[in-house]
């Protein structure tokens, strides 16, 4: 029986793919979320363990990796999902408890760290994997304003998490070679029926379902064992934005979040 950590299981794509993985079976999950009755909810329905943390406070993602670690001697699967959404027209900026603006810590500092914390867990798994929820709206950071200080808005700032999570992705991957662990980011589908979408003031596109298919084939399919270091566009390969394969833009990218995580 596979051991996968699900963050941002409480709501959304989060859920669903909670739900579809509980229904065979084969699965033991344990549940991340920030709001304890949602995630109580589907601990329920799902038979998982809740795990309860804000993302936008870094020090709570190491205390979800310490509670993990101590509890569990492996993990087989880590679903990097949690996320801060936009709304098309938002162009308030809102900082995370550690100071950082809020779409950079939730989106990608804090899965960096988490993989960081719990990468003990995969090499002890047989064949870990590493499955990074990313986006088809991707725009490079900029490095003389990493923090969005000026002209902020909402979908560019989201849009910048989201390519930063395909380079760490790589990069994570590169770092891993041999070991047996395998890392992938994957858009999973375009506005689905889900509460983050709502508040985005965009009409649906996909459904829900495509985007846990596509989520789902890189947690369990057996055709992409071994598979790592690929971007997905919802069940196909794909190719992510230019910067994703510029080295010099991935060594500043690096830089930054050391910088940026090295009091964690």
């Amino acid at each position: 029986m596979s051991l996968i950590l699900i963050t941002g299981a409480s709501d959304g794509l989060g859920r669903a793919l909670a739900e579809e993985l509980a229904a065979d079976g084969r699965h033991q999950l344990l549940l991340h979320g920030r709001d304890a009755d949602r995630l109580a909810e589907v601990a329920r329905t799902t038979g998982g363990v809740p795990l309860r943390a804000d993302f936008a406070a870094l020090d709570e993602v190491k205390r979800l990796a310490a509670e993990v670690t101590r509890e569990y001697g492996r993990l087989d699967v880590l679903v990097n999902n949690a996320g801060v959404g936009f709304h098309v027209d938002g162009t308030t900026r809102h900082l995370s408890r550690d100071g950082y603006e809020l779409r950079l810590a939730v989106n990608y500092l804090a899965p960096v760290l988490l993989t960081r914390e719990l990468l003990p867990l995969l090499h002890g798994s047989a064949a870990g994997r590493v499955v990074n929820v990313a986006s088809i709206g991707q725009q490079p950071i900029d490095f003389d304003d990493p923090q969005f200080a000026r002209d902020f808005h909402e979908p560019a700032a989201y849009s910048r998490s989201k390519l930063a999570l395909i380079c760490h992705t790589l990069d994570l991957a590169d770092g891993l070679a041999g070991s047996g662990v395998t890392a992938n980011s994957v858009h999973p589908a375009a506005y689905m029926p889900t509460s983050m979408s709502r508040r985005s003031g965009m009409e649906f596109v996909d459904t829900l379902e495509k985007g846990v298919s596509a989520v789902r084939r890189l947690v369990d399919g057996a055709e992409l064992a071994g598979v790592s270091g690929r971007y997905f566009d919802s069940g196909q390969e794909a190719r992510a934005a230019a910067e994703a394969y510029d080295p010099a833009y991935r060594r500043r990218l690096r830089a930054l979040t050391h910088d940026l995580l090295a009091n964690f």
